[in-house]
């Protein structure tokens, strides 16, 4: 298989994961969010999440920052469609950093090779 076509599947697919996945996905927080209520005391090791939970920042002295697409969704009127369109955004985005810092280290290198004596 050619590599611009293994490429372009493995978009594809990621892709194609991400778009389901908003459909399959726990509204539940779990992972580092529900570390973070069970250590506020907002839920138990064992027991539901409360009704809207959102995790407590204190900002004094720590950095803070407000995320663009928050738990991978554009809002709550655009509903599955908003989260949707986040993970294809999220997705699109990651392949062009991977992508552009693959070629600027290609670039570094083969500068490394082109200059005698290094």
């Amino acid at each position: 298989m050619e590599g611009r076509t293994f490429l372009l599947l493995g978009i594809a697919v990621a892709l194609l994961i991400g778009v389901l996945a908003v459909f399959f996905a726990s509204p539940d927080p779990d992972g580092l969010e529900s570390a973070a209520l069970v250590v506020q005391g907002e839920k138990t090791l064992t027991g539901s999440p409360p009704e809207n939970a959102e995790i407590q920042e204190s900002p004094d002295g720590k950095f803070s920052y407000a995320a663009p697409m928050p738990d991978y969704s554009l809002g709550e009127r655009l509903g599955p469609l908003g989260g949707v369109i986040a993970i294809v955004v999220g997705t699109v985005l990651a392949f062009a950093l991977v992508l552009g810092s693959s070629k600027l280290v290609r670039h570094i290198r083969g500068n490394r090779k082109a200059k005698p004596g290094q």
